[in-house]
């Protein structure tokens, strides 16, 4: 299966910048340094043979769906600087928990294509209150820019509890053929309901690269690749912490581990 121009499955890592101005848990760090830090962390991601990356501003918690316009600024800012220095590597953008501003980002600085977690299809309770679709706008905007950029989004993300949830196969369906996603991210709270996730999903989207959205480590990599598409990997790779930056060594293990099993 072709998936973001590769045929062969995709490991990324997520880049999560220290916390951007106009953020609450902002210390006044300029943003030229928290450029920096971006810039270190990805030269070791790729270093360490990772396929590309997913900028998000995940340390900007708590947020909720509509992204200040400081935080599409500052996220345009990091992410075209990665692509200027890294150009090689695939790139997708994430906004905390805005689609609409992530594909904007995503269309300026030239990304490979933008994830959508909270909240493409349906709704979600969360943290942060009532999330609710946008895949309404995000077709507008697709539509009114002429943008190419795929569209990527999450099956039921592990952090939020839908309302009216559906079986994942319907929704799944729902999202690539009556929403247009692209591509979708799913992760379930162990190793065996991704699996079967992601089984349930295949029957209806047979044709959509499933990427497995969180939950991967150096253990359980081998037996999960097996099933997905692509993955993405923050927590482990920051020893439990997304707030950590990356451990260098655990980057190393875990891209050896997904390497040889996929």
């Amino acid at each position: 299966m072709n998936c973001l121009g590769r045929t062969e499955k995709v490991i990324l890592s997520m880049i999560q910048p220290e916390p951007l101005p106009g953020s609450y848990r902002h210390t006044g760090m300029e943003i030229q340094e928290i450029v920096d830090r971006a810039l270190w962390e990805t030269e070791m991601v790729a270093e360490n043979h990772f396929d590309g990356i997913i900028v998000q501003n995940m340390n900007d918690m708590p947020i909720k769906q509509e992204s200040s316009p400081e935080a599409i600024a500052y996220m345009t800012r990091i992410a075209y600087e990665i692509r200027k220095r890294f150009p090689e590597l695939l790139m997708g953008i994430l906004m905390n928990w805005d689609g609409v501003a992530g594909l904007c980002v995503a269309d300026a600085v030239g990304a490979d294509f933008v994830r959508v977690e909270h909240l493409f299809t349906g709704a979600s309770v969360t943290s942060a209150g009532i999330l609710q679709a946008q895949c309404v706008d995000i077709a507008k905007l697709r539509k009114r820019i002429g943008t190419k950029v795929p569209v990527y989004a999450d099956i039921y993300e592990v952090h939020g509890m839908p309302l009216g949830r559906k079986p994942v196969g319907d929704a799944a369906w729902e999202c690539v053929h009556e929403a247009f996603a692209d591509g979708l991210f799913m992760s379930g709270r162990s190793v065996e309901e991704s699996i079967q996730m992601v089984k349930e999903a295949r029957k209806r989207v047979a044709d959509t690269p499933i990427f497995l959205g969180g939950g991967a480590s150096g253990d359980n990599i081998h037996e999960l690749m097996r099933y997905f598409d692509g993955v993405s990997v923050a927590t482990w790779i920051k020893n439990g912490d997304m707030k950590n930056p990356i451990d260098p060594e655990r980057a190393k293990i875990f891209i050896s581990e997904a390497r040889g099993k996929v």
